[in-house]
């Protein structure tokens, strides 16, 4: 039998106060080792369940289970829950408190009463897979904001979380931030984190995740990410385009130049690679 999610929501439903529902009767489970994009329209809930799997936000109907458990909301398991899973969220001012990018990391080991010395190994640990030790001393108010970002992510990471979710983590990035961020997120990934990721990106989506979740009108559709993406029907009811590599590879194999089943091109520079590679046998 295979091991519960880390963490998931069962039937879960949220409405704000005064509004209609936002989520209601979401299944969706975060197994252990995978990347997942969280895919929909701005306004179709993303955040939500987000906050909902972090223990930000309650369930209004259903529940949030962790490795096969309910969670309580009392200090204890929401305590056991934030040490397991850990939301960065998209603008990093509203993350960044301390008045040095250390003492930021810091904040949380120490509020978990950790010993100082495993305190100061953490920071190190956390500023070393962000690329930002030299950072450390940095007043957070002079970072760039690609800078922040990795700050908050690197405070994230300092409770070291079996899930880190991170809510439109390239908005904002030029492409060479999006491009540091995404190298940043497999090294995390190989490390055994697995990450969930908010977006209405496609075509990072196709890039990125092993998995998607699509939110559309009609609920929560989830699977592999290259066989959602490939569903017209749903890209157009959650109003996604089609992903960028998609359409190429499918221009492609229509005029006989990529076999059928063989993956196409993600990106424009995958392309390029493809087409020197082919060009030579072409000729």
């Amino acid at each position: 039998m295979p091991p519960p999610p880390v963490v998931e929501l069962v039937g879960a439903g949220y409405a704000y106060e005064d509004g209609p529902a936002v989520l209601s009767g979401v299944d969706f489970a975060v197994p252990q080792g995978r990347s997942i994009a969280l895919l929909g329209r701005n306004g179709s809930g993303k955040t939500t369940m987000l906050r909902l799997l972090s223990g930000g936000l309650r369930c209004a109907s259903g529940r949030l289970r962790l490795a096969g458990e309910d969670v309580s909301y009392d200090r204890a398991g929401l305590t056991r829950l934030r040490t397991t899973v850990q939301l960065v969220v998209q603008d990093p001012d509203d993350q960044l408190f301390a008045a040095s990018v250390g003492q930021d990391v810091s904040f949380g080991p120490m509020n978990l009463g950790l010993p100082e010395e495993e305190v100061r190994v953490r920071v190190r640990e956390s500023l070393e897979a962000l690329d930002i030790t030299a950072l450390e001393d940095r007043p957070t108010h002079l970072l760039s904001y690609g800078q922040r970002k990795r700050a908050a992510i690197a405070g994230a990471v300092a409770m070291r979380p079996r899930v880190l979710i991170m809510d439109e983590p390239t908005a904002g990035l030029d492409p060479h931030g999006q491009e540091r961020l995404l190298d940043v997120l497999d090294r995390l990934r190989a490390s055994g984190t697995t990450v969930v990721m908010a977006t209405h990106d496609v075509d990072l989506a196709l890039r990125w995740a092993d998995e998607a979740a699509v939110l559309a009108p009609d609920g929560l559709r989830t699977g592999p990410v290259a066989e959602l993406l490939a569903d017209r029907s749903l890209l157009e009811a959650a109003r996604l385009r089609r992903p960028w590599g998609m359409a190429v590879a499918a221009a492609l194999r229509a005029r006989g130049l990529l076999a059928a089943g063989a993956p196409g091109p993600r990106t424009p520079e995958e392309l390029d690679e493809w087409a020197s590679a082919v060009g030579p046998a072409a000729g």
